[in-house]
């Protein structure tokens, strides 16, 4: 297996419960995530990492700012997806605003939990493409987690906007625990097809559950690496929600042995390449 010699983690999360509450926690089989998960206990455990990209976690106005602030004092997070109201009025003065505070320089995107939206087409609001609209005007990505049956409405919604990079988080979340391919690859290659999409490399041992391997990952894996290629492509430890399958180790393991028939450069592509490209990353030492 080649050596990666770089790796950027374009995808993980941190919480303080002193702060606020993280009310998803209460879901079941969630309970050893119920507590706090800091930039330091990050650190240890994903020893040689170059890189990584904060993400939201609640839809919460003062999270964002929060989050800017820990990556001003904190060289290791270049990268900050946060959350902002697409469908308030004022979005585009408040991503100007966000840029303007500590940190503001290292807003890279924006995501909202559109998989707890019960309208599979929330993307294609009005109120929503305006939104969007602001993301692409401001220069920021939009993070897209959302579930198979969503997919559609991103294969819209990136037609819609042609200006705007959309990233794909955890590969649309297919139903690897099921083994089931279709119809989330055809949604997938669909999405893919699109020049202004990009695929993050994670969350795959979650959807897999604990008796995940490397071999029941590797359709869906494969599947992207086609559709989206290495230079779309970006891998994410999904940290510490990844914790309820595997250890950090094991999921940046996981993802060097899923890439290990791609060359060095095409490695390279996944593992910092796409992230510095899509992000912006290697302007914000």
């Amino acid at each position: 297996m080649g050596a990666v010699t770089r790796v950027v983690d374009t995808h993980h999360h941190v919480w303080d419960l002193s702060v606020r509450d993280q009310e998803w926690l209460t879901g079941p089989g969630l309970a050893p995530l119920r507590r706090t998960f800091t930039l330091d206990e990050l650190r240890a455990q994903a020893s040689g990492v170059a890189a990584t990209v904060l993400v939201q976690t609640v839809t919460v106005a003062e999270e964002t700012p929060e989050f800017l602030a820990l990556a001003e004092d904190d060289p290791l997070v270049r990268g900050v997806v946060g959350w902002t109201d697409l469908t308030a009025p004022g979005v585009s003065d408040e991503l100007v605003r966000l840029r303007e505070l500590p940190g503001g320089e290292r807003l890279v995107g924006i995501r909202h939990q559109v998989q707890g939206e019960r309208d599979p087409a929330w993307l294609l609001r009005p109120d929503v493409a305006r939104g969007l609209a602001a993301v692409a005007e401001a220069g920021l990505a939009y993070d897209l987690v959302v579930l198979p049956h969503q997919l559609p409405a991103c294969v819209r919604a990136a037609e819609l906007h042609p200006g705007l990079v959309l990233v794909l988080d955890h590969l649309g979340k297919p139903p690897i625990a099921s083994g089931s391919i279709e119809p989330w690859g055809s949604a997938v290659r669909a999405l893919a097809a699109l020049p202004n999409t990009v695929c993050k490399l994670s969350g795959l041992v979650t959807e897999a559950g604990p008796g995940w391997s490397a071999a029941g990952l590797r359709p869906y894996s494969d599947t992207v690496l086609e559709a989206f290629g290495p230079g779309r492509l970006m891998y994410g430890s999904d940290w510490p929600v990844c914790l309820l399958a595997a250890s950090y180790g094991e999921v940046l393991d996981v993802a060097r042995a899923l890439t290990e028939d791609l060359g060095p450069q095409e490695r390279a592509q996944v593992f910092g390449g796409t992230a510095d490209r899509v992000y912006g990353l290697s302007g914000r030492a």
